[in-house]
């Protein structure tokens, strides 16, 4: 046997090996995320799930196998997560792995009955980013493994999401790996040359849109970022009271901020404590910000109590029966004016929230179980905003920032630049940090908008609407600093018309899997 037929063999023989592409796909997917940023191998990795779940005789085969590799992937790349939980980290993997074997059952099923291999090809795309796009709207969200992220980091390539979101790259890598696997499987020119066509056609769009960027810069806003440094899983972030806390926070903030500090951004959980809209700690604060003359918004837990007529569905209660929740909140705080508060929106299941809640509670006719004891954070349901500079900017909590629709409400209201306040040191120096600052990259491009980001521990930052990095701090250091960003008045399209490619797909889904179910059978036959 010659070299050339060792190698064919050699091919077939994996090409035809149901563990061999199981065990590949999930190490490929796993080095398209940050930090390794080899996005591109996201295609091939597909190529070899649509290959495995072809190649599998039935359903419960085709569980057997690629549920393994749905693990592999989300254990190599959120692994972090059970740096802070190990029971939720874990549930977590094993619940989202399972969650995506949905659409790619739906998608053995087309390739393996569809004459039509292009159709097949539509349809196991629009699959996928339907299920991303519901998957980013319920209690069991987790888009963190959104194929779209893996590529925050090569910004010049995916330019064009500032049209479609991030959803757009989700298309693009799962119609160009469906249209090879087309192609592998018939080896037909159209085939072959779709998928060039697909391949070339989405970084195309990046240079037209790269074209527009500098219409994009307005009015000056000067932030301040402040990195504390404290430690998450010590009270008071390692200081002896409160007290000392908030004088360290304000001595990094007096040696940072400049005459023109417009704005003084901490992060999530700065006040590592939970306080009252009225608390003495605010109007401390404030003191401080009628010197500067200057803004805050900072991370703090916050009590907020209900009369009986407008509590929530599911509260807490104290010893003496009054209704109230505990936020994960930002808090903006001016001078000689009423605080104001942002409920954070989006929160990280199990870790922050009993997922379905009020449904359970509903269910629960005897009242069995304290649901208010056990709910965890509250849920914020308006996009509030503050206002700074004559604009108004979000103050995204963590997890909400890698929401694409949670982000467009309140850029569709208004926002002039975007800020996230963050703390990852939950997850030590491990690769949950550096996804994080990595994702933020992607609403920049999307919206067109100046990022300020300040996070607990780093990495803090600052990102310019073409999503290249302008300041980035340090991971797990004390830091602060000044810099000058920019208004954005005008609005994309992806800022105006949101997830339309997820919308769009998943309409495309369900008509054609009506078409394929009803279609007349001598179409089949053809």
């Amino acid at each position: 046997m010659n070299k050339t037929d060792q190698n064919y063999e050699s091919t077939t023989l994996f090409w035809d090996h149901k563990w061999a592409l199981a065990l590949s796909a999930p190490v490929l997917l796993a080095l398209s995320f940050p930090p390794f940023n080899i996005s591109i191998l996201q295609i091939p990795a597909f190529v070899f799930l649509i290959r495995l779940a072809t190649l599998c005789d039935t359903k419960r085969q085709t569980i057997y196998y690629t549920y393994p590799a749905f693990v592999l992937w989300n254990l190599f790349s959120t692994y972090w997560l059970m740096m802070a939980t190990v029971a939720g980290g874990l549930a977590a993997i094993f619940a989202n792995a399972a969650i995506m074997l949905i659409p790619l059952l739906i998608i053995r099923q087309v390739f393996r009955t569809e004459k039509n291999l292009l159709f097949a090809a539509f349809i196991s795309t629009v699959a996928w980013v339907g299920y991303e796009f519901l998957h980013h709207r319920w209690d069991l969200a987790w888009p963190w493994l959104t194929l779209g992220n893996g590529w925050s980091n090569l910004t010049g390539a995916i330019q064009y999401i500032t049209y479609t979101g991030v959803l757009g790259i989700s298309f693009w890598v799962v119609f160009t790996a469906a249209l090879i696997f087309a192609y592998l499987k018939v080896p037909a020119k159209k085939y072959l040359y779709t998928s060039i066509a697909i391949f070339f056609t989405f970084p195309f769009l990046s240079v037209l849109a790269t074209i527009s960027l500098s219409s994009y810069n307005g009015e000056q806003v000067h932030v301040t970022i402040v990195q504390p440094n404290s430690d998450s899983y010590q009270r008071f972030g390692g200081h002896p009271s409160l007290h000392s806390l908030l004088d360290h926070l304000l001595t990094l903030s007096d040696e940072a901020r400049t005459e023109n500090t417009e704005v003084i951004i901490w992060p999530e959980n700065a006040l590592d404590t939970s306080l009252t809209i009225n608390s003495p700690y605010f109007e401390r604060i404030q003191d401080s910000l009628a010197v500067w003359d200057t803004k805050l918004i900072t991370g703090s837990g916050f009590f907020e109590f209900y009369e009986d007529d407008d509590k929530p569905r599911v509260t807490r209660q104290t010893s003496d029966g009054h209704n109230y929740n505990v936020f994960n909140a930002a808090i903006f705080l001016q001078p000689d004016s009423p605080s104001e508060v942002y409920r954070k929106g989006r929160l990280v299941p199990i870790v922050e929230s009993f997922p379905f809640v009020e449904f359970f509670q509903t269910i629960d006719l005897f009242g069995w179980i304290d649901w208010g004891d056990i709910m965890g954070y509250g849920l914020g349901r308006t996009a509030d905003q503050f206002v700074v500079s004559d604009t108004k900017t979000p103050a995204l909590i963590c997890y909400d920032s890698v929401f694409p629709n949670w982000v467009n409400q309140f850029v569709q209201d208004g926002a002039g630049f975007l800020t996230i306040i963050t703390n990852d040191g939950w997850w030590g120096d491990s690769h949950g940090h550096i996804q994080h600052f990595a994702f933020a990259r992607l609403r920049a491009i999307e919206h067109r908008m100046w990022i300020a980001r300040s996070a607990n521990n780093g990495i803090s930052g600052i990102i310019s609407p073409d999503g290249k990095v302008q300041v980035e701090t340090k991971y797990w250091t004390e830091d602060a600093f000044s810099f000058t960003i920019y208004q954005s008045e005008r609005r994309t399209f992806y800022s105006r018309h949101g997830d339309w490619v997820g919308s769009l797909g998943l309409i495309s889904l369900l008509f054609s899997l009506i078409y394929i179910k009803f279609r007349p059978k001598f179409l089949t036959n053809e």
